[in-house]
């Protein structure tokens, strides 16, 4: 199989699920192999940080068996790229013989996915204290998603109606936390026996219309339950700067923010358990007034 097709499927694997690899507001530890003790660098940090499994630390089947252990049976790995040279760089010799670099991949297995290995002490995390507001609302989403907290990524799996977080105690800060929270939250609203959002239901491909507005309404959904908690000020500037990303697709679509909004209120209705009220805007484009 094509190795940079099976680099894109995961990381359309991990965006389709509700997550963007590369945005992380909490303390990660970057993925290193336990043998050799090194990290992982490029795409492979994408690759190895979107999987569900809890440690940093990572080994190809033969490495676990030279550290006494095993790979547990029935664990599935995670390709890892590399690239090996061919030819030499003798500008004399014909092109098809000059040095040239052919990407190729192997499989690696979390920590987690082995026995009888000796696993690393993690890094001192900080302690963390609840927000009595934020937790209120969490817990009072009436038939809610499960939320799972463990592994390197944040987000929602339509799937299994299930959110995956990562440790609160990894988090930069309490309210980073809930804000990142409140985003998977307000995606699992689009669930089919919910709010049945076709951006949440009928995603196929990165970039894709449908996608790009399901992450706005998500993240404006969090902006929305944060100012609900009164911790809206101290997460606004990364929901702003988040949105913000999306400003080339804002500035040819005027309409998104609006209609985002919309979808968004209704989301954070739902969570908070409260009726739907049409806002003005709303109001106005439906004829009710004036």
């Amino acid at each position: 199989m094509n190795v940079y097709q099976i680099v894109t499927d995961r990381i359309l694997q991990s965006l389709k699920a509700g997550t963007v690899p590369w945005r992380c507001s909490w303390r990660n530890e970057g993925p290193k192999n336990l043998r050799s003790g090194r990290s992982y660098r490029g795409v492979n940090i994408i690759l190895l940080q979107s999987s569900p499994h809890p440690s940093a630390w990572w080994v190809t089947f033969n490495q676990a068996r030279e550290l006494g252990g095993t790979v547990k049976k029935g664990e599935k790995g995670c390709p890892v790229v590399y690239f090996r040279a061919y030819g030499d760089d003798e500008e004399t010799k014909p092109e098809e013989q000059r040095r040239r670099f052919v990407a190729r991949y192997f499989t690696v297995f979390n920590l987690s996915q082995t026995e009888g290995i000796e696993i690393p002490a993690p890094a001192p995390s900080v302690p963390f204290d609840p927000i009595e507001a934020c937790e209120r609302i969490v817990s009072g989403y009436a038939d809610p998603p499960s939320i799972e907290h463990g592994g390197g990524v944040a987000c929602y799996q339509p799937t299994t109606d299930r959110i995956r977080m990562p440790l609160r105690e990894s988090f930069s800060s309490v309210p980073e936390y809930y804000s990142t929270i409140f985003h998977e939250l307000a995606h699992s609203t689009g669930a089919a026996h919910r709010l049945a959002r076709k951006g949440l239901m009928d995603r196929t491909r990165f970039a894709s219309h449908d996608y790009s507005f399901e992450e706005l309404v998500a993240e404006v959904g969090s902006a929305f339950l944060c100012h609900e908690a009164g911790i809206g000020n101290r997460t606004l500037a990364n929901s702003a700067a988040y949105i913000g990303s999306w400003s080339k697709v804002l500035r040819s679509e005027p309409r998104w923010i609006i209609d985002a909004a919309s979808q968004a209120g209704k989301a954070a209705d739902l969570i908070l358990g409260r009726a739907r009220q049409s806002s003005a805007s709303e109001e106005v484009e439906q004829g009710v007034a004036a």
